[in-house]
């Protein structure tokens, strides 16, 4: 029974040092510092921006699929960010984030389902933010705990990818598309 215990808890840190060190919770801002394109929160994420994307549940399999309308406006270094989404099993979301550049590339968001303030880090070509939000009650209501990752490319597009975890175990995955709206549909 002891080598079972033993055996368990080797095995249960294997995985937590995977995770941590080998792993997309792996990555920090410090990797990114000297990527370019330079991220510019009041500049890449103004105006109307088309996204689309995928959400995996915990087993990895896809589970929805959405295309969001998004419009940033910026008065100097506060900000709004207008998420308009519609989910391909037809439910629609809005969420409106309050953004707010802080010192040394810092800044915070808000939103009506987020649980107090999200802080983010701006660092070369990426963004990071870490936030807690509250599922819809129709999806169960729980608490997330989000690690929402954007990718600046060279072309002006950016890549989203977010990890959702509940207790330290990931239950949900996003990976997105965010780009400005074409010219000829503004």
């Amino acid at each position: 029974m002891k080598i079972l215990a033993v055996l368990a808890i080797i095995l249960l840190t294997a995985i937590m040092t995977r995770s941590l060190f080998l792993s997309f919770r792996a990555q920090s801002p410090a990797d990114y510092a000297d990527t370019s394109p330079q991220f510019i929160l009041n500049k890449h994420l103004a105006g109307r921006i088309l996204s689309e994307g995928l959400i995996y549940g915990p087993n990895g399999k896809m589970t929805n699929s959405f295309v969001a309308e998004m419009v940033g406006k910026w008065d100097a270094d506060t900000g709004t960010l207008i998420e308009n989404f519609t989910y391909s099993n037809g439910k629609t979301q809005k969420r409106k984030w309050y953004l707010k550049i802080g010192q040394g590339n810092t800044f915070t968001a808000t939103a009506d389902d987020i649980v107090g303030t999200g802080h983010g880090i701006v660092s070369g070509s990426t963004v990071m933010l870490r936030y807690k939000i509250v599922l819809p009650e129709d999806a169960g209501g729980h608490v997330l705990t989000v690690t929402d990752w954007m990718y600046l490319t060279e072309n002006g597009a950016i890549i989203n990818k977010s990890e959702m975890r509940k207790f330290g175990f990931k239950v949900a995955e996003l990976i997105a598309t965010m780009r400005p709206y074409p010219a000829s549909q503004q």
